[in-house]
């Protein structure tokens, strides 16, 4: 099933995609909910994030084929970092710009896994029951503003800016990310075709092994990491991440 959120005359309204309309469902995402008989055509909805999220957590270097050209070890363990809840970003919200000396913003289109019941301190094997679906992901990053100061990398800064965590347009639960890829079109020119099997540590090992550092919480995401084609993008780019079998999430920057 494919979940997701919307507002219609200010009301956040949540239930499932059915080809161009939302099928209404009233309760919790995370637990109880019922569908309510309404069905409402997405011409006149405004997209959300498909949940919300009480944090999100970002992969590094998680792709063998980008550390294998870029020269980088096979991490022991996930090296991730924290996306602040002001990034978030809904498929069709306009992402604007960060002020010009910030540098250079870089897309950066991964997969985004969605938990739906508490974690802590699972195996592998128990975090396929704690990941409730996946979605698309663009994790926009400052690319100049990262390593301005040799002494201390700014992963926060580089990566929290207003609508730099752009996920959905909805969740997957019926998603197998060994068999699917993530593409990105930017500008309508494909940038990015990767394998999700590439990864080093798959869906649920993320799940397990940061479920071990801090209990992971229904709603949290998770993003991935990115593989090879990352690049600059010029204001008022239209950028697009695909995953077979998730959907199309598409936004404009600048």
């Amino acid at each position: 099933m494919k979940w997701m959120r919307a507002r219609l005359n200010g009301q956040e309204l949540f239930g499932t995609l059915d080809g161009d309309a939302l099928l209404v469902f009233e309760g919790e995402l995370f637990g109880e909910h019922r569908p309510t008989g309404q069905r409402l055509p997405l011409t006149d909805l405004q997209w959300l994030t498909p949940c919300r999220p009480g944090k999100m957590l970002a992969l590094w270097n998680n792709f063998r084929a980008a550390a294998e050209k870029n020269g980088w070890a096979v991490p022991a363990e996930p090296l991730y970092f924290v996306k602040t809840p002001n990034s978030y970003a809904a498929h069709g919200q306009a992402i604007a710009a960060p002020p010009p000396e910030v540098g250079r913003v870089a897309y950066e289109g991964e997969l985004a896994v969605v938990i739906g019941r508490r974690a802590r301190g699972v195996t592998a094997e128990q975090a396929r029951e704690h990941i409730f679906g996946y979605a698309c992901a663009n994790d926009l990053t400052a690319i100049e503003l990262l390593h301005r100061d040799p002494a201390f990398a700014q992963w926060t800064r580089a990566k929290g800016f207003d609508g730099f965590g752009v996920f959905g347009p909805v969740i997957e639960t019926d998603f197998d990310a060994a068999s699917a890829s993530v593409r990105t079109l930017v500008g309508g020119r494909e940038r990015q075709n990767y394998p999700l099997a590439d990864m080093i540590f798959p869906p649920h090992e993320l799940v397990a092994r940061l479920s071990q550092d801090m209990t992971l919480e229904p709603g949290d995401v998770i993003l991935c990491g990115t593989s090879l084609g990352v690049l600059p993008m010029k204001p008022g780019t239209e950028v697009a991440v695909e995953i077979d079998g998730i959907g199309r999430l598409v936004n404009t920057f600048g």
